[in-house]
């Protein structure tokens, strides 16, 4: 959420820039003295990147653990054997254990009017990962990018552990929600931080390399949930992983940009002196350049826009709108899919370990795609694959297992490449003046889909079709929309609002294309 919104704010606002120590291909970009103290991208970065990047695992089980926490069990009356499972006056259950030992459930008897709770405490969930984001961004923005991160990682270890022995349902539902606020906590402040450390020629990479682990968790829950088929344990075992990255109060260094910008310059001249050194770049001049620098920068300013001058004007309308919308569409097919593959029969351990292994080159060809042919393509493409997968399932009878996974698991692919696209298209297509408000506002909407997504994954109650019809025309809708986006890649961010409104407007000039590509 918060995540791109940094990523594209230091790609404007500190120029788009390279190491001035340089190697001759990186003569083209236009270096600020932070960025030339630490470089591009040498053995500092990529021992933080190494350290910070593993707390995306919590992230994947968190977000996807409701898929074997909350599973379906098969189901009799206990109380009277010769009634309807769900007649008004059956007072308990017997439950198949044959798959799961528990699940909550069983533990709290959701079945028949109560099965809802499931999806509902799922959309809790996300909720709670909105909030995070928001409340997190901010503190990061206020303290910096490492205290809150170590914050949010004790909250998510405590609440996280705490929801394995909670005795009540509701009380599962508030400590999830909790988890859930310092998960969207990590989420931002970690993106926030390797995006700011990571030279611009390699931030379009890392973007995207971000994700990796998130698929490797949603990979690795499968076999955590194989092995650990109690719920209790289950959730305890995907929780007490985070008492590793309690290690970061002490391996995470602070940002050196944050504690420039907010006037620490000697705080940042120390952190940019150990990178230096580490990368084996010159630390001497590193002291005057930035106090240099911070004198230049005292100066002025640009004036930011807020979410209104998204509207105010026509095009920037449409834009923002077509955009948004596309984000709506990964929040809820990209985590309503990965659901409705738990739903569809079969093996369930399978099943998610087919999906989430799928993702994995979903996101290594979006490497491939956005550089070859671009945002706008690399979107509508991975959108229609997406829909059309999905929308093909709705002709499948439920019995063909095997099929349903397989064009579950392929629109699940189009997700996985759908998503790291939208994060860079809408940071590149936004002005730099209301940049953060509109991917903030964007992602916003990406969580509002992926609330709705447990209720339409648990649909096919209703209709075997009905799932897949949503997911299928959804995401159709959205590729449709991007037809009326202009591509963005090798155009120069647009700064101000008029820049926002002309951009897109008028055919963009081939040569320009060429001249910004990396």
């Amino acid at each position: 959420m918060g995540d791109s919104k940094i990523e594209m704010r230091t790609r404007s606002e500190d120029g788009v820039t390279a190491t001035t120590t340089a190697k001759k291909s990186d003569s083209k970009w236009n270096l600020d003295p932070i960025q030339r103290a630490m470089g591009q991208l040498g053995w500092w970065h990529i021992l933080v990147c190494a350290v910070v990047f593993p707390l995306k695992f919590p992230v994947a089980w968190h977000q996807m653990g409701i898929i074997f926490l909350g599973a379906a069990m098969n189901y009799t009356c206990a109380s009277n054997s010769t009634l309807d499972r769900c007649s008004s006056e059956c007072t308990s259950w017997t439950y198949d254990t044959s798959v799961f030992s528990s699940t909550i459930v069983s533990e709290w008897d959701l079945v028949c009017e109560k099965a809802n709770l499931v999806n509902l405490s799922q959309t809790i969930f996300m909720f709670g990962i909105l909030v995070g984001g928001v409340l997190f961004g901010s503190l990061a923005d206020k303290y910096g990018r490492r205290p809150p991160l170590v914050i949010a990682v004790i909250i998510q270890l405590i609440s996280g552990v705490g929801t394995a022995f909670i005795p009540w349902f509701w009380g599962f539902v508030v400590l999830r929600f909790i988890t859930a606020v310092a998960t969207g906590g990590t989420m931002v402040t970690s993106f926030v931080l390797v995006m700011e450390i990571i030279g611009p020629k390699w931030r379009e990479l890392f973007s995207v390399l971000y994700q990796i682990p998130f698929n490797l968790g949603h990979l690795t829950l499968a076999g955590f949930a194989y092995f650990l088929r109690d719920w209790h344990t289950l959730q305890f075992g995907l929780s007490i992983f985070s008492v590793l990255l309690v290690s970061y109060y002490w391996l995470v260094p602070e940002s050196p940009r944050y504690l420039f910008t907010s006037g620490n310059t000697e705080g940042a001249i120390q952190v940019l002196e150990k990178a230096a050194k580490r990368n084996k770049l010159p630390t001497e001049h590193i002291r005057t350049d930035v106090e240099q620098y911070a004198k230049t920068k005292t100066h002025g300013g640009v004036a930011k826009g807020n979410l209104l001058d998204l509207f105010r004007t026509p095009n920037m309308r449409a834009k923002t709108l077509y955009m948004c919308f596309n984000w709506f569409v990964c929040g809820l097919a990209f985590f309503g899919v990965a659901q409705y593959i738990g739903h569809s029969g079969g093996d369930i351990y399978t099943n998610v370990a087919i999906g989430a292994a799928l993702e994995l080159p979903g996101t290594l060809v979006c490497i491939y795609m956005m550089k070859k042919y671009g945002r706008k393509k690399t979107l509508i493409t991975s959108n229609t694959l997406t829909g059309l997968t999905m929308l093909a399932i709705a002709f499948v009878p439920p019995s063909v297992t095997w099929l349903n996974v397989t064009l579950a698991s392929i629109g699940l692919v189009g997700m996985s490449i759908s998503f790291p696209t939208v994060y860079l298209y809408a940071g590149e297509l936004f002005p730099t003046v209301v940049r953060n408000v509109g991917i903030g506002t964007a992602s916003m909407i990406a969580r509002i889909g992926s609330m709705i997504a447990p209720f339409v994954a648990g649909m096919g109650v209703i209709s075997h079709w009905l799932p897949p019809l949503i997911f299928g025309v959804i995401p159709l809708i959205g590729a449709f929309f991007v037809f009326f986006l202009p591509e963005t890649q090798g155009h120069p961010l647009p700064e101000t609002i008029e820049d926002g409104e002309n951009f897109g407007k008028r055919k963009q000039q081939s040569e320009g294309v060429e001249n910004g590509k990396l």
